[in-house]
């Protein structure tokens, strides 16, 4: 018994340990977890699975709220490491993952909910913070004066920047459908501008991407799940184009590039459509091929949110643009998209249950 209670207080300090290690090595990108949760909720809510969306909504709020406090106990405990991999080449664009995924909370809280207060409150998060990782991480990656190569620096990860961007776009298009003139005009305004600069974005970094998986060495281990954003950030590009075209009841300057609009929507799609094979053949050359290990790693859900996304997105362009043959594309790429998400959260879960069992067995730096 007192053996017992003496082992109490080294398995708290093993603990409390632990918990610190896991905070300071805490992925910026964990927050591509509440992104690919909240765009198969919202997937799931357009085709009728109410029940698995409402599931998916609580759970995302969940993972929200702990990310959060998890990333806050970072900045305070743990500034220099967080401050570092903001300005780092491949952790920092995962920074952007907080803005996505609050802002596809918010457009959960919208489409399942109906509830405007709670989106505009996750909108004006995700745009000031929008702004601060935009304007800190590229500008840090500009003036450092140690650089990597572009082999070395460059993965599909630098997307997430598009994907915060379009994010920003979807939520004010859907929170312009409930506000009052001007301020409908205002924030379609908004939008448009957001998904031009989007596009613009993407053009620039995706040429960067597929010259360097042209021209450099490629092994399995620099096919990280991240690459799967080159498809996502069409995806989320062609849902925000489609919901544009939905506003354009609204915002006459809309009506006036009606023909522009659709026609890089379609643009957006065929593009992330034509990722989808190409990403399926390269993670089969991977795994299959290389024998690459498939173990759990949290950028995998960098992987699962383009396939959720691509699952809304055909939805929407659907039905904007009155292409009702492409109806059944979405019902089958769901189950693809659940399928995955559900992997990968086997995954966490059964990470998260060994991380606490090692501190069972080894001390952690208490530091």
């Amino acid at each position: 018994m007192d053996n017992k209670n003496n082992n109490q207080p080294l398995i708290s300090t093993r603990f409390i340990g632990r918990v610190k290690e896991l905070v300071k090595n805490l992925p910026p990108a964990y927050f591509a977890m509440v992104m690919s949760t909240g765009i198969i909720s919202i997937s799931c809510h357009l085709l009728k699975m109410d029940l698995l969306a409402n599931i998916l909504f609580w759970l995302n709020l969940w993972f929200y709220f702990s990310l959060w406090i998890l990333s806050i106990l970072r900045l305070v405990f743990y500034h220099k490491e967080f401050f570092t991999d903001m300005i780092d080449h491949q952790r920092g664009p995962g920074f952007f993952t907080i803005v996505a995924g609050s802002c596809i909370l918010g457009s959960q809280f919208i489409i399942i909910f109906n509830n405007y207060s709670a989106a505009f409150l996750l909108w004006v998060i995700g745009a000031v913070l929008w702004f601060i990782f935009n304007y800190t991480i590229f500008t840090g990656l500009t003036v450092k004066e140690k650089k990597p190569t572009l082999d070395e620096g460059i993965s599909g990860a630098w997307l997430l920047a598009v994907v915060a961007t379009q994010a920003i776009a979807v939520l004010s298009t859907l929170i312009a459908a409930h506000m009052e003139q001007p301020y409908r005009l205002h924030m379609n305004f908004l939008a448009l501008c957001m998904w031009l600069w989007g596009g613009m974005l993407y053009i620039w970094m995706i040429s960067l991407i597929f010259y360097r998986y042209t021209f450099f060495k490629f092994s399995p281990s620099d096919l990280s799940p991240p690459y799967w954003i080159n498809m996502g950030a069409m995806a989320i590009s062609t849902l925000a184009g489609s919901l544009l075209l939905s506003n354009t009841y609204e915002a006459p300057f809309l009506q006036s590039v009606v023909p522009f609009i659709k026609g890089f929507t379609i643009f957006y799609w065929v593009t992330g459509t034509w990722w989808i094979p190409m990403l399926f053949i390269l993670a089969i050359w991977r795994h299959v091929y290389k024998r690459f290990p498939l173990k759990y790693d949290p950028l995998y859900w960098g992987a699962v949110f383009p396939l959720g996304m691509y699952t809304a997105c055909t939805f929407r362009m659907a039905e904007a643009m009155n292409i009702h043959f492409l109806d059944e594309v979405p019902n089958y790429f769901i189950y693809i998209a659940l399928t995955a998400w559900l992997v990968t959260f086997i995954g966490f879960m059964h990470s998260l249950i060994n991380q606490f069992k090692v501190l069972l067995v080894r001390p952690a730096d208490t530091r």
